[in-house]
């Protein structure tokens, strides 16, 4: 069977590489952005690989460009009385029609005699009320060398922003990866990774959103509109994309993570509404050599799914989900002679699920004005049990997390455009938080467990904000707006005023200034901490708040090459801490951060400051590249004693460079070779000195707490590469591709741990080198 497969296989690549030229057709409507109507007349052309191709939309908007060579392109619309748009690096391949949906907004620039510049669609997000925050596009997750088709991975190029290999924790300018909201179809969804919130809060492993169902996103950090509440590092701002409504398409991957299958197509001909769905299964037992030491026996799998109904003058509905099962555990060693570590005699069994599924609608009412309305559910879930073998062999309990929430989610805004210099949009969100927990942790290594939480019920969040954009003049924008939540458990509000400007002093330069409130409840789990009482002792706990300030420069030194320079300070004030102690919310990664029983008190301070340098070349005959350089320090405080202390997130430094470049083969020029590479040097983990004589009296790794993460190891260098060959014909495409993560074998630190043969107490390092082969095929 696997020879007759290699076969055919081969039979198909051969007949394809003899076919000749392939041409494709792109078709897509321009719309007016603030109103439910098409833009007849726009010239719409495609500029790339030595060729010009232009057409005009017609009477509804459409536009058709037929006998498109595969490739690269530049997509730029224009019309009289618009802002003109560029999409940058637009690929067109061999499987079927390419659709493309742009669009546009009316200038207030047009009033004057001024020159409007096109708006370069990566130096702008989507949400039209932003002024900062950048958009990425999915297509870049799969070639860009480190991201791996992983959304997540992929920000991490971006300046201000560190990670490990091990898991994908996005760190956004000295924050812990919890204080990161992530939203999907503006709906604040769980942490959407597999194997979530074990090692890292807020990050995990592989992401569960498949680069086949995942639109164009942003990604805000710093300062953000006042429509972004509870987050405090930054906002994961993602979309599904819409189905293609005229042709069928279908994708299959297998590769060394396992199988991955996708379809999209239109509900009905003629009808305009589409499906797209995409399911994965993988199991990592095929890479279990190339992994840390407990990571055997684990799989994974997940579904997501986008549903566009247009309902005419009832607006449009969709309805999009996303899911994923998690299974994963350890055994102990059999031979007792071989238990070295604690991890060799430790049994644990984890299960995981994620779900979130959401149906929108939006529908325009009058000129100039529409409501979005969502209504969604969210699940999340951890099951973890771990064992203990005593020096009999006797497995006994050595913790519990149960952590079930079920959430209902109901928002609605309005957004109405007054004039061409001032548009509103005020809304609410409703957040239903049912919550099943439990938390039991054994105080000794093989003592009794002893409930930390147990507590189910309800509560609820409640967000309301209203922001305007205004544009002042034709060189001046300003975002100004204000926000507030609630959280009815223990009933806490906060008031966040937000404000952004941007001044375009001169051409291809601006300046822009950025101002926020922001705040964020925490993990519910530790609201519930009970004393051996049974009296809840820290419910009234209030949220964490911050100051953020940043102001930018941007240069455009080319239609192609981007300079971007941010300096930033955040002040972080009401920050949970143990009192008498050195320790800080702000610090928690995972692991045993799960079991705090002790009384906690917002009397914490924080502060991230620094500058973040971004130059990136937009890709110009097939090569692109970006730099980034951030400098900067993250400290904390608990008591007002002026000591501060380095967090555990303070690196330092980051430097990126990422480079790649695409060659059009053969004759016909559309075959595309791709390559892609990345190199990061960034500060090394920081860590707590080790009390080296209470370690060797309790047999464990202790601490010297005194001197929180004042250890750092030397710095870390990363080094990513991606090579993918893509053989585009009528009708069908296949991909090879090898992405491999951490060629240069750093090693991960996951703390430290006693060495019960050497009685001494070991820095917990592993290289994680992760080879992603695969083979694609589209039709």
């Amino acid at each position: 069977m696997y020879k007759r497969f290699i076969t055919l296989l081969s039979g198909t690549l051969f007949f394809t590489a003899v076919c000749a030229q392939n041409f494709q057709t792109v078709r897509g409507t321009v719309t007016e952005r603030d109103k439910n109507k098409t833009i007849p007349y726009v010239t719409v052309t495609l500029s790339g690989n030595g060729r010009t191709i232009a057409c005009v939309t017609d009477s509804l908007g459409n536009f058709v460009l037929n006998d498109v060579p595969v490739g690269r392109y530049d997509l730029n619309a224009s019309f009289m009385g618009y802002e003109p748009v560029i999409i940058k690096e637009f690929l067109v391949n061999g499987s079927k029609t390419i659709a493309v949906d742009v669009e546009m907004s009316e200038s207030p620039a047009a009033l004057e005699e001024v020159v409007v510049r096109p708006r370069i669609n990566k130096q702008k997000p989507i949400n039209d009320m932003a002024l900062g925050g950048r958009m990425l596009s999915v297509e870049e997750a799969g070639r860009y060398a480190g991201a791996a088709d992983d959304p997540a991975r992929l920000v991490s190029s971006f300046a201000g922003v560190t990670q490990n290999v091990g898991n994908n924790g996005i760190t956004v300018r000295g924050n812990a990866p919890k204080f990161l909201q992530w939203r999907m179809e503006g709906v604040e969804i769980p942490n959407p990774n597999h194997f979530a919130d074990v090692t890292s809060f807020g990050g995990g492993g592989f992401t569960a959103l498949s680069n086949h169902v995942l639109g164009n996103s942003d990604f805000f950090t710093g300062a953000f509109p006042a429509e972004y509440g509870n987050a405090l590092s930054g906002v994961f701002d993602m979309y599904m994309r819409r189905g293609c409504n005229t042709d069928y398409r279908h994708a299959f991957q297998v590769g060394s993570l396992g199988i991955e299958a996708a379809s999209e197509g239109p509900i009905k001909k003629g009808y305009g509404g589409s499906y797209l769905f995409n399911y994965r299964y993988s199991t990592l037992s095929l890479l279990s050599f190339m992994l840390p030491e407990d990571a055997d026996g684990t799989d994974y799998q997940d579904l997501s799914f986008n549903i566009f109904l247009p309902a005419g003058k009832a607006g449009t509905f969709s309805a999009w989900g996303v899911g994923l099962i998690d299974r994963s555990g350890t055994t102990p060693e059999a031979d007792r002679n071989l238990w070295k570590y604690e991890q060799d005699r430790q049994n644990q069994d984890v299960k995981q699920y994620m779900g979130a599924a959401g149906i929108k609608h939006k529908i325009y009412v009058g000129d100039g004005a529409h409501v979005q309305s969502s209504l969604a559910a969210t699940v999340s879930s951890i099951d973890m049990h771990t064992e203990l073998c005593d020096d009999n062999a006797v497995l006994l309990p050595k913790n519990i997390v149960r952590n079930t929430y079920l959430n209902l989610v109901s928002s609605s805004y309005l957004q109405k455009r007054f004039s061409l210099r001032h548009t509103n949009r005020t809304g609410i969100r409703w957040t239903g938080l049912r919550y099943d927990l439990r938390f039991a942790d054994a105080a000794g290594r093989l003592g009794e467990l002893t409930d930390i939480a147990d507590e189910s019920g309800f509560s609820s969040l409640v967000n309301a904000y209203t922001e305007s954009m205004l544009h002042l003049g034709d060189k001046m924008d300003m975002n100004l707006g204000i926000a507030g939540q609630w959280f009815t458990l223990n009933d806490h509000y906060t008031i966040e005023p937000r404000l952004s400007m941007k001044w375009k002093f001169a051409p291809r330069r601006s300046l822009s200034l950025a101002y926020g409130m922001h705040s964020r409840l925490e993990m519910l789990n530790y609201y519930f901490t009970k004393d051996a009482t049974g009296r809840m002792i820290n419910k009234n706990l209030d949220f964490i708040k911050a100051h953020y300030l940043s102001l930018g420069y941007d240069h455009s030194l080319s239609d192609n090459l981007h300079l971007r320079i941010e300096p930033y300070f955040q002040w972080l004030y009401d920050v949970p801490v143990i009192p008498g102690s050195t320790f800080s919310m702000i610090n928690l990664q995972g692991n045993d951060d799960w079991f705090i029983s002790d009384c906690l008190k917002n009397e914490g301070n924080a502060m991230n400051y620094g500058i973040d340098i971004t130059l990136e070349q937009y890709m110009t005959r097939g090569f692109y590249y970006m730099a980034t350089a951030s400098l900067y320090n993250s400290k904390y405080r608990t008591a007002d004693d002026g000591k501060w202390f380095d967090s555990r997130y303070n690196r330092h430094f980051t430097v990126n460079l990422l480079a790649g470049k695409e060659w059009m083969l053969d004759s016909s020029r559309q075959n595309i070779l791709g390559l892609s590479g990345k190199v990061t040097v960034q500060g090394g983990d920081r860590y707590s000195p080790i009390d080296t004589e209470s370690s060797m009296l309790q047999q464990d790794a202790v601490h010297d707490e005194s001197n929180p993460y004042s250890c750092h190891f030397s710095p870390m260098v990363l080094a990513h590469l991606t090579v993918s060959y893509k053989l585009n014909r009528r009708n069908v495409s296949h991909e090879f591709a090898a992405k491999l993560i951490n060629i240069t074998g750093y090693k991960d630190y996951y703390g430290h741990r006693y060495n019960f043969h050497d009685n001494t107490v070991e820095a917990e390092r592993e290289a994680n080198v992760l080879p992603q082969i695969s083979y694609k095929i589209y039709f």
